[in-house]
């Protein structure tokens, strides 16, 4: 016989597991302020165990898995990160941690892919998309990657992976250098356009682990140029947790850049790969907006300052579909909007109907 208290275990459970299927966070990251110490000297832009980072509180930034633009990826790994901000009268730095259980560092194979985290800046007043932008609101992203730091002391190449491979159809001027040999090396440079052209995946060496990029909505997320690539990193991987260090100028002479002045307070935003899990490009845990404070009391409105008030800086590149901009631009929010919603009122009904339920079923016997 079905009594109250059966009927209330047995809709707890019911919740719960709507809440477990449909990944519904019980806290989530609205109104969390990071706020960055400043101190005297240098920033320590490689050592992620300097005791300055004590300096700063670190806040938990709550992660969810990218599920707005195919391909959708429900089971992304990446549940939090950590995150702590120092800076100094020319420079800021942050150190962002969070828990892997493996090591990803290449992605020379087509079956590997390389662990990563990022964080994103709007270049437009107030706070556009989070998840890369939109139209006419335009992010700028710090894209940190594994396998970049590990070619920091070397490119990778598909001769690291496979050591006793065999080519006979390219010619080297510098044959000691082999397929990390630099464009001028190369007797035609048709051989190897991408380097040829500066693209940074193909360069023989990186100038820094962090690619510095701007989005305005999916599909259009475009690098910078080399000479425009400013935003240092460093990552050091060691039991089962990553620990990445960004670091830049306050200011920077680029259009494109987001900028920082004491004093007040920007929104920024996170998102994690995890190269084991096969994650890659927008297959991807993501946060929502939250705040970072310079010096600057946090306030319930959040935001004072965008990173950059110029908002006619140039865009990046509509993607390549009969010249217009993503299809997503329009609509791409709506759905983080609504979906809640519905779910909501859904929620309420049934708790409705249950209490209703609930006051027509018997007290359990004594």
């Amino acid at each position: 016989m079905m009594t109250r208290s059966r009927f209330l275990l047995i809709t707890l459970l019911a919740l719960a597991g709507v809440l477990t299927f449909f990944k519904i966070p019980l806290a989530s990251s609205q109104g969390v302020t990071i706020a960055a110490a400043q101190v005297d000297g240098a920033l320590p832009l490689d050592d992620v165990e300097s005791a300055l980072w004590q300096e700063a509180t670190a806040v938990s930034i709550p992660l969810s898995a990218q599920i707005v633009a195919r391909p959708l990826f429900p089971q992304a790994n990446v549940k939090a990160v950590d995150a702590r901000a120092l800076y100094n009268d020319d420079q800021i730095a942050f150190l962002v941690e969070w828990e892997d259980d493996t090591l990803d560092e290449t992605a020379v194979r087509v079956q590997d892919f390389s662990d990563a985290v990022a964080i994103q800046f709007p270049l437009v007043e107030g706070q556009p998309f989070f998840c890369m932008g939109q139209q006419d609101g335009n992010v700028n992203i710090w894209h940190w990657k594994a396998d970049w730091q590990a070619g920091m002391n070397g490119r990778q190449d598909v001769d690291d992976v496979y050591p006793d491979m065999y080519v006979d159809g390219y010619t080297f001027a510098d044959t000691e250098a082999g397929a990390a040999a630099p464009v001028s090396s190369y007797e035609d440079v048709n051989y190897v356009p991408a380097m040829a052209a500066d693209n940074l995946y193909a360069s023989p060496a990186y100038a820094s682990p962090v690619e510095d990029l701007i989005a305005g909505a999916f599909g259009s997320l475009t690098s910078q140029s080399a000479e425009m690539q400013n935003v240092q990193g460093h990552g050091e991987y060691a039991d089962g947790k990553w620990r990445v260090v960004f670091s830049r100028d306050l200011a920077s002479l680029e259009a494109e850049d987001a900028q920082f002045a004491t004093g007040q307070v920007y929104s920024l935003a996170f998102a994690a790969w995890d190269g084991a899990n096969e994650e890659r490009n927008g297959q991807k845990s993501t946060s929502q907006w939250v705040s970072l404070s310079l010096g600057a009391a946090a306030t319930d409105s959040a935001v004072t300052e965008s990173a950059s008030a110029d908002s006619t800086a140039p865009r990046p590149a509509a993607p390549a579909s009969g010249g217009s901009a993503s299809s997503a631009n329009s609509l791409e929010g709506v759905a983080f909007a609504l979906v809640p919603m519905f779910m909501l009122v859904g929620v309420m009904a049934l708790a409705a109907v249950g209490m209703w339920l609930f006051t027509k079923l018997p007290d359990k016997k004594k």
